[in-house]
């Protein structure tokens, strides 16, 4: 049997406010998210076998625990809910998109794995589907539809049907945050900037007055990257530059490939440790 590919999208976001703490002690965020043409590549068939296979390689595949991470998870939860009825799959994972890099890879994965087995090989209810996608992480939901939206801090998904065109420039230091200490690093609460928007709205200068309430804590930390930004910052039609996630990704905004282009040569110039790619919003 042939195997299936599927394209799992890196996941950026454009802005990101930290509204408070659930009792959980979780965050409650909002988020506006997009979609990169940057992605992993997942081949996928049916085996005869005892045990599902799940093997990672690529650039960006060492260090991905072996009998930990999403992709394991997600067969464990659906195993256990006896929805594959002993089917077992060989899942091959080419990994594109950096570890701890807040593009959301390995949530991403999961997300584009449980599409395509609701897709063509099991029923899942839709209730059954985010039960899931939430066993496995908050942000694995996004990757669903791997469109543009807005998640509301009840985890309310509002999709939008718009392709902002814009190129980007991604800049990851040699090393990587954790979500968990950056989250923890958070002092202070902000207020909704995207309740009520209309679509209409969501343009280039929009998107320049919007924050993630993560840089900071991260830039306490690393200051690293908050000299990277800076730098980015005075690159020449740049449209806005901004972290995502909680790091350690920086981003650039441009309207051009030319203009990503050629700031990823001063860029390459001036850090040539640091992973660099150019990009553009799906």
């Amino acid at each position: 049997m042939q195997f299936d590919k599927i394209k799992s999208y890196a996941k950026i976001n454009l802005s990101l406010n930290v509204l408070g703490k659930l009792k959980s002690n979780l965050h409650k965020i909002e988020s506006l998210v997009s979609f990169l043409t940057l992605s992993d590549d997942i081949f996928i068939k049916k085996i005869k076998s005892k045990n599902h296979k799940v093997k990672f390689f690529g650039k960006f595949s060492k260090k991905i625990s072996k009998n930990n991470n999403t992709i394991v998870n997600l067969l464990k939860i659906l195993e256990d809910k006896k929805k594959l009825k002993n089917q077992k799959y060989l899942i091959l994972v080419k990994k594109n998109i950096p570890q701890r890099s807040g593009l959301g890879g390995g949530s991403m994965n999961a997300a584009s794995i449980i599409k395509y087995l609701a897709e063509k090989k099991i029923y899942l209810r839709k209730n059954e589907i985010l039960n899931i996608a939430s066993k496995i992480g908050s942000d694995v939901i996004l990757g669903m539809n791997q469109r543009n939206a807005v998640i509301y801090k009840n985890n309310k998904l509002r999709k939008i049907n718009k392709n902002f065109k814009l190129f980007t420039l991604l800049v990851k230091p040699n090393f990587g945050c954790s979500t968990k200490t950056i989250y923890k690093s958070v002092k202070n609460f902000s207020y909704s900037s995207l309740k009520n928007i209309k679509i209409s709205n969501l343009n280039n200068k929009f998107f320049s007055r919007l924050n993630n309430d993560l840089e900071k804590p991260a830039f306490n930390k690393y200051k690293k990257l908050k000299s990277l930004k800076n730098l980015m910052e005075k690159i020449d039609n740049v449209l806005f530059v901004r972290m995502t996630g909680s790091g350690s990704t920086i981003i650039g905004y441009f309207k051009s490939k030319k203009a990503a282009l050629k700031a990823s040569k001063i860029l390459k110039k001036n850090y040539k440790s640091y992973w660099c790619n150019l990009s553009k919003t799906i």
